[in-house]
This record gives C-alpha cells, sequence and structure tokens, in this order.
C-alpha cells in the first residue's frame, strides 16, 4: 500500500489550492464567451434525444413490475458475487473474474486492477454493470431498430464517460502519480483544461496530439506539386511527376470536403498521392476550401459543378486527355458516385473508371452516424447552421470521436487533464483535429438526401433539377471497404455495389476507415480480401473470399492498368496551359478553424 499513501500532506494541500485555481480559470474560459454573447448553448440536440430515447427504453422495463425487478436483481446478485469473490480473495483464495472477457481492454492494464483487491472491485462491477446495461437494450422487446440502434450507442458512451479510469481516487494508475507528485500532476492537468477551454472560445478543444511539431506543408502534405486552378469552393493541385512515362489517363482524387485531403499526402513514407505519383500516375486533387458566410449557399450540385467538373475541366485543359480515372473516398466518393450519374444523363463520359475509398452510396446500414441523422438531430443541426450559413467543424469532431470514445476521448482526458501530460506527436491526430466547417446548404442535402431517406440507392436523389440514377453509371468500379470501418461499414460498402449500372470490384481491407486506406504497401501491415461479384449476402462473400497479405495499393494499380495501361511522356504542372498559383497543398487546406 505504500504507494497510495501521501507523504508530503501540506505539498499536497498547497497543490490542491492550485487546482482549484486552475479550475476557476476553466470555468472562466467557459462562462466569458457566454456571457459575452459569442456562444449560446441549446438543451436541444443529442442531449434531449439521448434523454427520449432512454424514456422509450424505461417504458418498456417498467411497465411489468416483475420484469423490472428481475432486472435490478440480477444486478444485485452479481455485485453481491462480486463482493463475496472480493473477500474470498484477500484471504488467499482462488477465484472467478466475472470480467474475465474484459481483461485484453488496455484502459485496465496496470497490475493492480487485478491483484488490488479494491480496484479490482471496481472493475469487475464496472463491467457487470455496464454489460447489464447492454444488455438491458438488447432484451428491451417492442423498440424500432433506430430507437434501439441509438439506446446502444448512448449506453456506450455513457459506460465509457462512468469508467473508474476516468477518475484520479477510481484508477490506481493516477492515483499513485498523484501520490508521488503530491497533486502536482492535476495543476498541470487542470491548467491544460483552462487552456483547451479558452482555445475552443467556450467549448472544450480536447488536444490529442502535441500540435505544435506539426505544419501542413513542411512536415505534412510535402509532395511537390502546383495549384493550377482555383474556384469558388477549391483548388486544383497537379503534382510534380518522378517517372519518365505516365499513364495517359490522368489522376483525379476527390476527398471528403468533412476532413482535409492531406490524410493520403501525411508524409512521404505514408503518402497514398506520392506513392501513386511513384507508380507514373499524373495525380490532380481537389483541395476543398474550409467553408465560412460566404458559402452558405452552395449545395451538392455546387460541389459537383465547381467541384469535380471543374476539375475535369481543368485536367482536359492541362493534358488534353479526355478519359480519366477518378477516385472519392468517403463522403467525396458520395459526391463522386451522384455527379457521375448526373453526368451520364448529360452525356459526359470523360471520367472513364471511379474507385471508391470507404463510401457508401446506400445507407441503410450506416453505422453509428445514423444516431444524429434522424429528422429530429437534422432539424436541429439546420436550425444550428442558419446562425452563420455553416456546421462548426468542432461538431462533427466530436460526432466522430463519440464513435469510439474509449480511445479517442477518455484517454485523452486521463492523459491530459489527470496526468498532466502533454500527448505524444501524432500526425494522423493532428490530421483528425485539423477540423473543417460544413456548408448550410451542402451539409443539409447530405444529411436528408443520403441518411435520412437513402434517396441516392433508391435512384430518387435530385440533383441540378434531374432524378438521378446509379444504373447510369456503367463504368468499371473499383470498390474499396475496411472491414472495421465504423463509418462506412464494410457490409455498407458492399450492399452499394448493386446499385451501380456495370462491372464493380469489390476489395475489402484490413482494419478502419483511415488505416485501411492509408496502408503503404513497404509497411507490410493488415491484408485484404478479394471475391467473386459482390452479390448476395455479404457474409456469404466474406466467406468465400482470398485474403492476401500487405497493402491492397499495388492490386488497385494494377486493376486501373487493366482498364488501360498506355503511357505518354510525363507532365508537368500546368502543362505549359496554365500558370500555377501557389506550391501544392496551396492555401485552403491551410485555413483552420
Amino acid at each position: 500500500m505504500e504507494p497510495f499513501i501521501v507523504k508530503d500532506p501540506e505539498a499536497m494541500a498547497r497543490n490542491m489550492a492550485h487546482v482549484v485555481e486552475e479550475l476557476g480559470k476553466a470555468a472562466s474560459a467557459w462562462v466569458s464567451p457566454r456571457e459575452a454573447g459569442e456562444k449560446k448553448d441549446s438543451v436541444a440536440g443529442p442531449a434531449t434525444d439521448m434523454v427520449k430515447t432512454f424514456s422509450k427504453l424505461s417504458e418498456y422495463w417498467l411497465s411489468d413490475p416483475k420484469r423490472a425487478v428481475e432486472a435490478q436483481t440480477h444486478l444485485l446478485t452479481s455485485y453481491f458475487n462480486i463482493w463475496s469473490n472480493s473477500i474470498r480473495k484477500v484471504s488467499g483464495e482462488e477465484t472467478e473474474d466475472p470480467a474475465a472477457d474484459h481483461l485484453a481492454d488496455r484502459r485496465f492494464s496496470d497490475e493492480d486492477w487485478q491483484d488490488n483487491a479494491f480496484f479490482s472491485f471496481l472493475r469487475q462491477a464496472y463491467w457487470v454493470t455496464a454489460d447489464w446495461a447492454d444488455k438491458l437494450v438488447k432484451d428491451a422487446d417492442g423498440l424500432d431498430p433506430h430507437t434501439r440502434h441509438k439506446a446502444q450507442f448512448y449506453v456506450k458512451q455513457i459506460t465509457s464517460a462512468l469508467s473508474p479510469t476516468n477518475f484520479v481516487l477510481t484508477n490506481p494508475e493516477v492515483y499513485k502519480e498523484t501520490v508521488a507528485e503530491s497533486g502536482e500532476n492535476l495543476v498541470r492537468g487542470m491548467r491544460m483544461l483552462a487552456e483547451d477551454i479558452k482555445a475552443g472560445r467556450g467549448d472544450l478543444k480536447l488536444r490529442q496530439s502535441d500540435y505544435s511539431k506539426f505544419a501542413v506543408g513542411e512536415n505534412l502534405a510535402m509532395t511537390p506539386g502546383k495549384v493550377i486552378a482555383q474556384s469558388d469552393i477549391c483548388q486544383v493541385i497537379q503534382y510534380a511527376p518522378t517517372t519518365e512515362k505516365v499513364l495517359k489517363r490522368p489522376l483525379l482524387i476527390c476527398p471528403p470536403w468533412i476532413n482535409k485531403f492531406y490524410i493520403l499526402d501525411l508524409n512521404p513514407q505514408k503518402s497514398f498521392i506520392k506513392w501513386a505519383v511513384d507508380q507514373g500516375h499524373s495525380v490532380f486533387v481537389i483541395s476543398w476550401i474550409n467553408p465560412d458566410e460566404r458559402h452558405a449557399k452552395k449545395d451538392w450540385e455546387a460541389y459537383a459543378r465547381e467541384g469535380i467538373c471543374f476539375a475535369t475541366d481543368t485536367i482536359e485543359k492541362v493534358t488534353g486527355e479526355t478519359q480519366i480515372n477518378a477516385i472519392g473516398y468517403c463522403v467525396g466518393g458520395t459526391l463522386l458516385a451522384a455527379t457521375l450519374a448526373l453526368l451520364a444523363q448529360e452525356g459526359d463520359n470523360r471520367i472513364a473508371t471511379a474507385t471508391f475509398f470507404t463510401t457508401q452510396v446506400d445507407f441503410v446500414h450506416a453505422g453509428d452516424l445514423m444516431v444524429f441523422a434522424d429528422a429530429e438531430n437534422i432539424d436541429f443541426i439546420e436550425e444550428t447552421m442558419k446562425e452563420h450559413g455553416y456546421l462548426d467543424g468542432s461538431k462533427m469532431a466530436t460526432a466522430f470521436n463519440m464513435l469510439r470514445a474509449s480511445e479517442l476521448i477518455w484517454p485523452y482526458v486521463v492523459n491530459n487533464y489527470l496526468r498532466g501530460k502533454e500527448p505524444l506527436p501524432f500526425d494522423l491526430l493532428y490530421w483528425n483535429s485539423d477540423a473543417t466547417r460544413m456548408p448550410a446548404a451542402n451539409h443539409s442535402y447530405y444529411l436528408r438526401n443520403c441518411y435520412l431517406e437513402n434517396n441516392l440507392s433508391n435512384d430518387r436523389m435530385e440533383l441540378a433539377g434531374k432524378k438521378i440514377s446509379l444504373k447510369d453509371v456503367t463504368i468499371p468500379v473499383y470498390n474499396l471497404a475496411a472491414r472495421e470501418d465504423h463509418i462506412a461499414p464494410a457490409k455498407s460498402v458492399f450492399i452499394g455495389c448493386k446499385s451501380f449500372g456495370g462491372k464493380v470490384t469489390y476489395v475489402m481491407a484490413g482494419s478502419g476507415h483511415i488505416a485501411g486506406v492509408v496502408n503503404p504497401p513497404e509497411k507490410k501491415k493488415y491484408q485484404y480480401w478479394t471475391g467473386g461479384k459482390p452479390v448476395g449476402e455479404f457474409d456469404n462473400w466474406t466467406a468465400k473470399a482470398k485474403e492476401y497479405p500487405g497493402s491492397w495499393w499495388p492490386h488497385w494499380d494494377a486493376w486501373i492498368r487493366k482498364q488501360d495501361k498506355s503511357e505518354v511522356e510525363a507532365r508537368e504542372p500546368g502543362g505549359g496551359k496554365l500558370n500555377s498559383i501557389e506550391d501544392a497543398p496551396g492555401s485552403f487546406v491551410r485555413a483552420r478553424v
């Protein structure tokens, strides 16, 4: 017990006073913008939705007293068993661990979670309670699928927040550090908390990386190139060739505007863009603007016309080519698919092949983001966007972090504010924090047409006054999913394959939404699966698919060359037709929220 005993009560008391002082600064940073009218809080939105969801869940259990008593009895019996086992463990007896299934959870890796009777009791009680709460949702009859989904999501958020690892007195590792440092760790942590609330202008801007170690264009997004064209909503970047010959068909990458394109160009070792250039592709990338009030009315048609079509016109002007290969990533892929359907109606066939990275066109099984995309939540988001004409980037960042709260939120709360340690520099998490705003018209259209009404896959989406159909997209499609993707689930991507009118090659990569895509061959990490046509049931396809070790990138490159392997002399940015506006990665991507 020696590490748990306070050695210097005077120093501890002094530091606790400093903790209170720093908490006062944090409170002031939260209150000030609200008193000045710069920040307004609303009781509507996710908090209200959570209460409504749990009310529906409670109705089921409280409507039958016998059922409610049985559920409570089950939980209390589990607590009594844990207590009994803890007493026996102190006596030196071997006991069962009712939370043994969760021993691999990294939050509970400290040995005291098993060896110390008190902390072992807390750990077991936490997991028994969390599993019990999850079972309450699963066993509640009569809930519609969407309400059940929301209830499961909110229960997961609450149990993640209430984990004993998140509190000083119930986390043995933090408790021992606090004793050893006489509370200085908490002083540092509360100072960081005040700084992060101030940085978020009244909201907590949780730091996940040492941001001072990174700068876009200096040690991120370093692949040489030029911005050769610019519209109201995007810049078009052409990258300098590294080979004497390049594929005749240029390559256009349409990234999501919810995040910034340099996830595909983090550094030379991880860069898909650099790798594609080195394989002999003439690479062009759309770099979306970080929108403000001026872009409130920029809708999907604007992003299609002034983004994808503008880039396609630019490529034709620079290279003279009328056939190009296109890649769309996440929502950038959804926009690309819709634009292809529109262009097919209009007779524009310049995009000869389409590759989709973790892209959904069918949103029936769209994962946990569906929690935020029902009618009430969308109404709330639209009301929020009215004030400035956009959705603040922090809102989307928080939503994405909530999808993996036990990995992307609470470990940093513990590390930063309880242990008082700066997070380590990590380029991926720097990019994750580099949030972008959402134009009101664009975001509303996306949420309603895709998540709420699923119009694109059902031939009901209207774009440029036309009802479009993905069946009109008959060009070859390479559709990449990621097995552990929590944003565009692999099953959802698979189901979307049937919407297209041409041949679709479905490939499933290992890992998730980012690591499954950004997986350079040199790393020799993860794996990918290929199989027959993406028809029938997803589980049947995966059962029969063949697994290959490493990156899918060479497989994709071979697929592209199979469509057309013709080569020409390497093309310099601008091609003598357009002057350079500025060096890559351009100014649009550097604008931070």
